[in-house]
């Protein structure tokens, strides 16, 4: 059927999970707004979506929200983006070679087992309380899912590519590049999507142990001296964070899937 006898969706049916979505959303800020100016909720350990607009507001045009936001922009973007490259280059060393992979999985399998939060004293003796101790937070948080991926994305490999590759006397180089790499394509994108998550409770925890400010420092300040407007502010940016960087992460994903070999 061509393009022009197709019916044409209406705006209600290509865009109907979003309306869903947003309407669901709605009506949950909508009860918890009306709770809140009713006085069922006390502002003492709880707050309202007026309250938490209003020190947004004040955050931003008055506050420390932007150098906050910059702060953490940074730390993540720096961690993230060194995380990604090296999962990426060792995963795929470690997956390709046998015998680099013999001599690394007991000391990545070791490494993958400690849980970083423990870690974090040990990080701000090596690089102290400033901005460097934040990056490689994130950076261990966010390599281990990135390399776990592509390690199981290079070991996953369709046999029956290989043996064609082979049967066609392709070189290592060539079956390592046409069909190795697109095959994990898919693989090392899943781990770039956990590592997102995964990098920005990093960059959170360590402001929280050993940082001044940021947005994380504002989460942990807002719950000490129970501001819960700011703790709020602090929790909405990172979720929204969240979802910028996740829905990119699945852009990505859907623009080089083109990649992979056809089965």
């Amino acid at each position: 059927m061509s393009d022009d006898l197709r019916p044409q969706q209406s705006f209600y049916e290509k865009y109907e999970a979003a309306i869903w979505g947003f309407s669901s959303i709605g009506v949950i800020i909508a009860a918890w707004e009306a709770a809140w100016q009713a006085k069922m909720i006390s502002p003492l350990f709880f707050s309202g979506p007026s309250a938490i607009a209003k020190q947004f507001v004040y955050a931003w045009t008055q506050g420390n929200l932007k150098g906050d936001l910059l702060y953490s922009g940074t730390n993540f973007t720096i961690g993230f983006l060194g995380a990604a490259l090296a999962g990426v280059v060792v995963g795929i060393l470690v997956g390709w070679y046998k015998k680099v992979r013999m001599l690394a999985d007991p000391l990545l399998n070791a490494l993958y087992a400690t849980p970083r939060v423990a870690m974090i004293p040990l990080i701000l003796m090596w690089f102290g309380i400033g901005m460097w101790s934040k990056v490689f937070i994130v950076f261990i948080s966010a390599f281990f899912p990135v390399l776990v991926n592509t390690v199981g994305g290079m070991r996953a490999i369709d046999r029956d590519l290989l043996r064609a590759a082979r049967a066609f006397c392709a070189s290592d180089w060539q079956i390592f590049k046409t069909v190795a790499i697109p095959g994990a394509v898919p693989f090392i994108l899943t781990g770039i999507r956990q590592g997102v998550a995964l990098g920005l409770i990093g960059v959170v925890v360590g402001e929280m142990f050993g940082g001044s400010q940021g947005v994380g420092f504002m989460v942990a300040y807002g719950g000490q001296t129970f501001a819960t407007d700011t703790l709020f502010v602090g929790v909405i940016i990172i979720a929204a964070a969240g979802i910028v960087l996740t829905w990119l992460a699945e852009r990505l994903e859907r623009r080089f899937s083109q990649w992979r070999p056809e089965r």
